[in-house]
């Protein structure tokens, strides 16, 4: 029965000559961890759960709170104060009841760190500071995890792939975080709502395309501007 439902949930996809019933298989076998379940978090794990991406782990210590309904788009106004990890991962099922997924109701330290990620294949880090970003991809370097960045601001995004077959990494491109005193962040300078949608949503292509093998950002940071619709890849 396994079968038959992949074929009729997954084929239009496996219809692609790139990715066909071995890269769907990739997909089933594939162990994804998402660090954060807010703005960039919610596309994230809501296409790759409907990818088929067969384990996904939820990194998230907050609660849902009003402010964050304008671009959280996994939750509603009855969720408001639940947790973001458990109540991502009971949405993400109803989406996909064939994968399995994993909800980590904690903040990720340096503790931690290396416990939880060591259990997956690759990690797409949704977070939205600096020192869980330079923590994230420390842990990815250490243990030889590939790393899908991304971060937010106004109408601007970042993306990047680190650490990926021996390609560079975060502090190959900054190699120590600014000082957070200097660092302008969405509680106070804002973003609007859709832009999260799309940042995460090519991170999200970005980490299905890695895992099927496709030709993926390599050494490349995008820079997306979507205000006046400027698009830039800077290599590093």
């Amino acid at each position: 029965m396994s079968i038959i439902q992949d074929f009729l949930r997954y084929n239009r996809q496996t219809i692609l000559p790139e990715i066909g019933d071995e890269g769907q298989e990739k997909l089933k076998k594939a162990k994804v961890l998402v660090i954060g379940a807010g703005g960039l978090g919610c596309p994230i794990l809501q296409y790759l759960a409907t990818a088929g991406v067969g384990t996904i782990g939820i990194v998230d210590f907050d609660t849902i709170e009003i402010h964050n309904l304008h671009r959280q788009i996994l939750y509603t106004e009855e969720q408001l104060g639940l947790p973001k990890a458990t109540t991502a991962k009971a949405t993400v099922e109803k989406l996909n009841p064939l994968i399995a997924v994993l909800a980590f109701e904690e903040k990720l330290t340096f503790e931690n760190a290396s416990q939880i990620i060591s259990q997956f294949d690759f990690v797409v880090d949704g977070s939205d500071n600096f020192s869980t970003r330079y923590l994230v991809n420390d842990t990815c370097v250490a243990l030889g995890k590939t790393l899908v960045y991304g971060s937010i601001l106004g109408f601007e995004g970042q993306i990047a792939v680190f650490n990926h077959q021996g390609s560079k990494n975060l502090r190959d491109l900054f190699p120590e975080p600014p000082n957070p005193k200097d660092v302008p962040n969405c509680s106070f300078n804002g973003v609007l709502g859709t832009l999260p949608g799309m940042i995460g949503t090519i991170m999200a292509h970005e980490t299905l395309k890695l895992i099927t093998g496709l030709p993926t950002l390599r050494n490349e940071l995008i820079l997306y501007k979507t205000l006046e619709w400027g698009f830039v890849k800077l290599n590093f």
